[in-house]
């Protein structure tokens, strides 16, 4: 074979990896951008601030029906958790000084990192991602986390296969493979990952 050739036929296989690393690409930021997650954070990792954290979860999830009720959309379930951030932290700092702490307690709507998490039989990909953000105290201690959209534990954590079936409705046949088979990706999960690097590099320089 030419070295013309060579070069020809390497440029072509590049430009379809290339592209099929893109959609891919793609595909993980419409995840990304498809999400609201909630991160509630405790004050310690001690036994009593995991179990106050835990209560703080439970008093949430027991009142999701009054707080977010009616929310159809992602932007609606922003904008009602955005007007809600006061009634939401008085909840928690209710909960706080009902088990005999004095904690302070922050609520926020963010944007965050994320590592790979895996959520009942789906992992959502690491990524930046809007998040209902509560830190309780110090802060410094394991977080718990869940999607708050689409709801996959809101209203109804505990119901057998919820999560699997909502997913299922809100998010497309790719995106689904990805979270349910994350181990089929592995390259492309490291490939992107070092693409964002470099970009994130190169934006910070100009």
């Amino acid at each position: 074979m030419k070295k013309l050739d060579v070069i020809l036929l390497t440029g072509l296989i590049g430009s379809i990896l290339f592209s099929n690393l893109a959609g891919f690409g793609n595909t993980l930021d419409n995840i990304e951008h498809e999400v609201l997650r909630l991160h509630i954070l405790a004050n310690s990792d001690t036994e009593y601030d995991q179990n106050l954290k835990i209560c703080v979860r439970d008093r949430l999830l027991e009142n999701s029906e009054e707080l977010f009720g009616g929310c159809e959309t992602l932007d609606e379930m922003k904008q009602r958790a955005n007007e809600k951030l006061d009634e939401i932290n008085d909840m928690v700092l209710d909960v706080i000084h009902e088990k005999g702490y004095n904690y302070n307690s922050k609520t926020q709507l963010v944007n965050m990192e994320f590592d790979n998490r895996e959520y009942g039989d789906i992992t959502m990909p690491a990524g930046t991602y809007d998040a209902l953000r509560i830190t309780i105290g110090e802060a410094k201690g394991h977080n718990w986390w869940c999607v708050m959209y689409p709801p996959l534990c809101i209203p109804a954590a505990e119901e057998a296969d919820g999560d699997m079936q909502t997913a299922q409705s809100y998010f497309s046949e790719e995106e689904l493979d990805i979270m349910e088979n994350p181990e089929n990706y592995k390259v492309k999960f490291k490939c992107v990952e070092m693409f964002r690097g470099i970009r994130s590099k190169l934006e910070e320089m100009f």
